[in-house]
């Protein structure tokens, strides 16, 4: 879908601004070819360029944030028809290394964004589909071109980016047996629970009290909260929130990005 897409672009599409302040759609491309080459040559191949040492959150994200800045300069100097092409391959290596793997095996690396030193593959798999679909939703809401907000590609993305609530929740002061409700509303979303046991917040499938505080978000906007591509004030007033506020806001900071 994302090679169909880039495929129909016209000209002047390709530098269109996307919800993104600092990425237009080429730079969106151009970094999902880049993302894709690196992961297949770390994860498949085992191949790792030289990094620096990481400390904290704050070493990785700007880590990161300099080798995603690296790739969007090189790859957007292609012309569309190459990157094109070159994408077509990319996504066919990154599949089938992605498909190859055990899923309960440990991954290259940990998922950052949910305080994971150590993830299983299959978690790595999902975070690496949510990266790809809201960077495609991106160039797509840019175009206007609808396609990929359906319950089955967009339900298991939030699904994925609501994995970081435990951690973005882990400072949040209450009594244990708290229970916050989070929906996002419209046909590709669900509710999540969070629930505050007597040492940590935890996800649960199923609610064990009513809920002290619920927030619901349009499903429009909840990829564009967690990714950083909303401001909080434009998020505030299409979030509808009753109970205790203050349980409800952290969802609107959360980030289920490397950013």
């Amino acid at each position: 879908m994302l090679v169909e897409l880039l495929r129909s672009l016209a000209p002047d599409d390709w530098e269109k601004q996307t919800v993104s302040p600092r990425s237009k759609v080429k730079d969106a491309a151009a970094h999902l070819l880049d993302t894709s080459l690196r992961g297949v040559s770390i994860g498949r191949d085992g191949y790792g360029a030289e990094s620096p040492k990481i400390n904290s959150s704050a070493d990785l994200a700007a880590f990161i944030n300099s080798l995603n800045r690296e790739g969007v300069r090189v790859y957007r100097r292609l012309s569309p028809a190459v990157l094109i092409a070159i994408m077509e391959v990319a996504c066919q290596f990154l599949a089938s290394y992605h498909a190859s793997r055990d899923p309960y095996a440990m991954a290259p690396y940990g998922v950052s964004w949910a305080d994971e030193e150590k993830s299983a593959n299959w978690f790595d798999t999902a975070r690496e589909f949510t990266e790809r679909w809201h960077h495609q939703q991106q160039i797509r809401l840019a175009v206007n071109k609808p396609g990929i907000m359906t319950q089955e590609l967009y339900y298991p993305v939030l699904d994925c980016f609501l994995r970081a609530l435990p951690f973005r929740y882990c400072n949040v002061p209450a009594k244990p047996g708290t229970l916050v409700e989070i929906i996002v509303a419209g046909e590709c979303g669900g509710i999540w629970y969070l629930y505050r046991a007597m040492d940590s917040w935890q996800l649960i499938g199923e609610p064990y009290a009513e809920a002290v505080s619920e927030v619901t978000i349009p499903q429009e906007i909840a990829w564009r909260i967690f990714t950083k591509g909303i401001d909080p004030e434009s998020a505030r007033a299409q979030v509808t929130i009753t109970g205790d506020t203050n349980l409800a806001l952290p969802v609107l900071g959360m980030v289920s990005i490397v950013a």
